[in-house]
């Protein structure tokens, strides 16, 4: 989901401080952005309801539910198809997330597999999907720059 919402310093100073400090209070959050807390609590609001802050939920390693491979399955579909391929790919537990692509592929889909074979069931699972044409699997060998975002709200600052 994209926002319409655009950050000023002050939605900065409180993403920063809620990144480094996820669980933080909003009172935690004041002293640690220098803001008051009403301010705190009237921002968060607003930016939960654009649609700026997203899940909460943890970021958990699949590793330790027994899911230690990871991959991105590039896929070509059927673009008619393309709502049925989604609801479908909701379906199977070990997709991660989905993005819709321009260019080569339509989508990208990152899954995890317990092992290779796993992974050759996994892939097989979305290749048998009804208006999926193509797909191209490429291993995740190694996390070179993990997910973030402080690097552009200290840039507001």
């Amino acid at each position: 989901m994209t926002t319409t919402h655009q950050a000023d310093e002050i939605d900065a100073r409180l993403l920063l401080a809620l990144s480094q400090a996820p669980r933080a209070t909003a009172i935690a959050l004041a002293d640690k952005a220098k803001l008051s807390r009403n301010t705190v609590q009237a921002r968060l609001t607003k930016l939960e309801e654009s649609g700026a802050l997203q899940s909460f939920e943890r970021r958990i390693d699949p590793a330790v539910l027994g899911y230690p491979l990871q991959a991105y399955i590039l896929t070509n579909v059927t673009q008619r198809k393309l709502a049925e391929v989604a609801a479908a790919l909701d379906e199977i537990p070990e997709v991660l997330e989905v993005l819709g692509l321009s260019g080569v592929a339509d989508l990208l889909i990152q899954v995890v597999a317990r092992d290779a074979e796993d992974l050759y069931r996994v892939a097989g699972d979305i290749l048998g999907i009804k208006g999926v044409k193509r797909t191209n699997t490429a291993l995740v060998m190694r996390r070179m720059v993990d997910y973030r975002t402080g690097q552009l709200a200290r840039r507001l600052l």
